[in-house]
Order: structure tokens, then sequence, then C-alpha cells
């Protein structure tokens, strides 16, 4: 259930960065993504910002991932 939540709550911030950049004029089509702050499945705080220029940076979403279904 505590994992269910975690997942959650990173869905919604990468929504409220998304939504935040949204409402400063919008994202376009190869505008750069604007920086996030993650929790890991590590647990470690990850930010976008990290990785410039370093790696590329793929999220994934499962979304029955820790629900037992």
């Amino acid at each position: 259930m505590n994992e269910a939540l975690a997942i959650l709550a990173t869905a919604g911030t990468l929504v409220l960065a998304c939504a935040a950049a949204a409402a400063k004029g919008g994202l376009e089509v190869g505008d750069p993504a604007p920086d996030f702050r993650l929790t890991g499945s590590d647990g470690k705080t990850y930010t976008l910002s990290e990785f410039k220029g370093k790696k590329p940076v793929v999220l994934a979403w499962f979304p029955k991932a820790f629900t037992g279904g």
C-alpha cells in the first residue's frame, strides 16, 4: 500500500511539473522537458537536470505495479 501511494505521489509530481510548464505558455513539440524531482525505486531522489547531457532519461509507468492485481 505504501509503495502504491509513493507511485501515485511520484506521478502526481510529474503531472504538476508538466502543468506548471503548460501554465507558463505551454510546451510545444521539441521543447525541453521542465526540470522535476522524482523518487526512484531505490529510494533516492533524482532530478531531470542531473542527467542533462549525460544519459537518456526514460520514465516508465506501470499502473498495476505493486498493487497485487
